[in-house]
């Protein structure tokens, strides 16, 4: 964050990934999705950003390239940020993503440090995409579960980010690389607060247990298991904490709402679920 000195304040960040479907074009609107959300989780809006490509050109078709760079731009044209330029290298594999300047106002940036007990945890978009997008480099994912993650991973968290300002969140965070768990863990730390996840509300997409099962297991996710495994208190089998602990993609954000804002924000964003609330005994309790 960087105050422009009249109550606004510059919103930077930067994320770039190796492809996590078979599609180019889809690869570069997951990308583009992806990087907007570090926007969207400080209650920002974006302005602009710069596109980053490495790509091996001895090794694969320029045309293919392009494809990736559309599905972005595309995305980036939906969210109303204008790509003003960027960089490609030659590289031995191919890595995309953006570096973006968003802007919001002083007094109403969100961080993931500001939650409270009592406040309703309320998650955005459905868990899975780290196990999904394994099954499908090992080519065990089904086309129907593929093309549901890739709609799920390229929604822009524009409303989610929106409406967490309006209803007075006090505590927001994207779900990504270090699971549910993981982002929690961080909210949990950075507000002085403890959590309880009820299982059984966290949205899932549908066959990702059954592709957990079959050993669709990415090694990010392992990591992110080890890292959270000794904070967690729960009698739930570890299968079920592993879907908890998965590395997500271009995940829904986890907004931490007072009670009174829930259903509201519930009924506004499409596919939004309260799966906890925050606690004043500082521990991870999955019940």
């Amino acid at each position: 964050m960087y105050s422009l000195g009249d109550g606004r304040a510059l919103i930077q960040t930067i994320d770039v990934f190796a492809p996590v479907v078979d599609s180019a074009r889809d690869w570069g609107r997951i990308a583009a999705a992806n990087a907007l959300s570090d926007v969207y989780a400080m209650g920002a809006e974006p302005l602009t950003a710069l596109q980053y490509l490495a790509w091996p050109r001895d090794e694969l078709p320029l045309e293919l390239a392009s494809e990736v760079i559309i599905g972005g731009m595309d995305v980036m044209a939906d969210a109303g940020c204008t790509v003003v330029g960027g960089h490609s290298i030659d590289g031995p594999e191919p890595h995309y993503g953006f570096a973006l300047t968003g802007l919001a106002p002083v007094n109403g940036i969100l961080t993931n440090a500001g939650g409270r007990p009592g406040d309703i945890l309320v998650l955005t978009k459905p868990l899975g995409m780290g196990i999904i997008a394994t099954a499908i480099k090992r080519a065990r994912c089904s086309p129907e579960l593929e093309a549901e993650a890739v709609r799920w991973m390229s929604r822009l968290n524009r409303e989610a980010g929106v409406a967490a300002a309006d209803f007075g969140a006090n505590a927001v965070t994207d779900v990504t690389g270090f699971g549910l768990l993981g982002h929690l863990r961080e909210m949990c730390e950075a507000s002085g607060v403890g959590a309880e996840i009820d299982f059984e509300r966290v949205p899932i997409l549908s066959g990702t247990s059954e592709l957990l099962a079959a050993g669709m297991w990415p090694g990010g996710s392992s990591r992110n298991l080890v890292a959270v495994i000794e904070d967690v208190v729960s009698e739930r089998d570890v299968e079920e904490i592993k879907l908890l602990a998965d590395a997500q993609t271009s995940g829904g954000l986890l907004v931490a709402l007072p009670a009174d804002g829930v259903d509201r924000y519930v009924e506004i964003v499409d596919g939004a679920a309260a799966i906890g609330s925050l606690t004043s005994e500082k521990s991870l309790q999955v019940v």
